[in-house]
């Protein structure tokens, strides 16, 4: 990965290079990286945690991933070009500097990096758990280190091309790792179809066993992501032409449902066979509680795979992590450095490839740091993702899709959306409150983000009608 980003160093021409990838990359390699990005070490790892838990029935999480890219290809890609034929675009948040104003985009970018600072440190952190729980003479503090370093040097110096390129290696390394390795060993291991069926209850292999509300609640938070991921409008600069981000857009979903979807839950199922069967006992592993659902995985590759293999299987799993968390601290970067630094300063060109690479850095230590001091990854995602979609997801569609539109409307719909969900996320999570049906918090931020922004500009056209 270091060496990529050494190489792609030399390359980087110019600003375009280093953000957006020199606007000419492929379907193929723009496809691959928005799975790896999307999919990443929270999914991977999320999904043997679902698949240990409920069984197969977990592959429906990635199905709204299949929707969202199927409909954002479909709608969003096309409006994005249109605003590209117009605008030379680096960054998320300047699609609401040229369709609403400064203010609007200076909150959007703070909105975006926070978020995606604090993805990139749970991200981190995540690598590191997985290390730890595999590797038990491994120290977490040493682990996030060395995942962290690696990931931020080499995002440093190459950019979006090293990410790019870095994420498509990644992403080959965790299928052969899975489809060759992680699957075929852990099925033998516990005993094969007869083993796997006389074990577990039926329950497991109904694709059905999990409520409207879980799936809804994905959806709710899983399918906005695709309108309003820096990291995924990055990759929309970085295409060729508009048919190459529809075309990699719609490649990206078929790999995420049913190709990983399957594949993860599956590894985790597998896992849950194995505990039953009593393969973590010499571990300290005796009973379902004492383990958390997604170590269940982890566990399973420790306990089956010899020497030499469980290596290539981990670096397969940790590349799925890094994948994720160098796009991040891309995103994050290029919010700091276009829409905030940018805006604000006069720095030329070629001053700006120099700049970015320092932004990148600080923000890199930044999220790193922030890793040495978490305890708990997915709190962390989890504010971080709630803030972003209640916030930016309705100002999004109404730039590009509303007849009318507000500056006003859209700077108060991030500020109210965005603080409600993360207000009551907090107040969730302290167990002050408990969400209605068990309904997300996002419903209510989204909701409230949608009244704030037709309040605003109902108003406003009356205040017109009246003049």
């Amino acid at each position: 990965m270091l060496a990529v980003g050494f190489y792609f160093m030399r390359r980087n021409k110019d600003i375009d290079d280093y953000y957006v990838g020199g606007r000419g990359m492929s379907s193929g390699h723009i496809g691959l990286s928005v799975v790896a990005t999307d999919v990443g070490g929270g999914f991977s790892i999320g999904l043997g945690g679902l698949g240990f838990a409920i069984g197969i029935a977990g592959s429906w999480m990635l199905f709204t991933g299949l929707i969202g890219a199927w409909l954002s290809a479909y709608f969003l890609i096309p409006k994005i070009f249109g605003l590209l034929r117009r605008h030379k675009l680096f960054t998320f948040p300047e699609i609401f500097y040229h369709l609403f104003n400064s203010k609007v985009a200076f909150l959007a970018a703070l909105v975006s990096a926070i978020g995606y600072i604090g993805f990139t440190g749970a991200q981190i952190l995540a690598g590191a758990k997985l290390a730890t729980a595999t590797f038990p003479d491994l120290n977490l503090l040493t682990a996030v280190w060395i995942m962290g370093i690696t990931a931020v040097v080499y995002t440093v110096f190459g950019g979006l091309k090293a990410v790019i390129y870095t994420d498509t290696v990644q992403w080959i390394l965790l299928m052969a790792g899975l489809i060759f390795i992680g699957i075929p060993m852990a099925y033998f291991a516990v005993g094969g179809y007869d083993g796997i069926r006389e074990t577990l209850d039926p329950s497991f292999f109904d694709i059905f066993n999990l409520s409207w509300v879980q799936v809804f609640n994905w959806a709710l938070t899983i399918i906005p992501i695709w309108f309003i991921g820096m990291t995924l409008y990055q990759r929309i600069y970085a295409s060729r032409d508009e048919a190459t981000a529809r075309k990699a857009w719609f490649l990206a979903g078929i790999f995420e449902w049913p190709i990983l979807a399957f594949m993860g839950v599956l590894l985790g199922l597998f896992a849950r066979v194995a505990l039953q069967q009593g393969m973590f006992e010499s571990i300290g592993y005796t009973e379902l509680g004492s383990i958390d659902a997604e170590m269940g995985l982890p566990l399973l590759l420790r306990s089956v795979l010899p020497v030499g293999l469980m290596g290539l299987m981990m670096s397969a799993y940790f590349s799925a992590i890094m994948s994720t968390a160098d796009s991040c601290l891309m995103a994050a970067s290029g919010n700091v450095l276009s829409d905030i630094i940018g805006r604000y300063t006069k720095v030329s060109e070629e001053k700006l490839l120099s700049y970015s690479q320092w932004v990148t850095f600080a923000i890199g230590g930044l999220a790193l740091l922030l890793a040495t001091q978490m305890s708990n990854v997915l709190d962390l995602m989890l504010l971080s993702y709630s803030f972003m979609v209640s916030g930016l997801f309705i100002p999004i569609l109404a730039a590009l899709f509303f007849k009318t539109r507000s500056a006003k409307a859209a700077w108060w719909s991030i500020l109210i959306g965005g603080g409600l969900t993360l207000s009551l996320e907090i107040a969730k999570m302290k167990g002050w409150i408990a969400m209605p049906l068990g309904l997300d918090p996002n419903l209510f931020g989204i909701s409230a983000s949608l009244i704030t922004y037709l309040s605003i500009t109902k108003t406003q056209t009356n205040e017109l009608s009246t003049h």
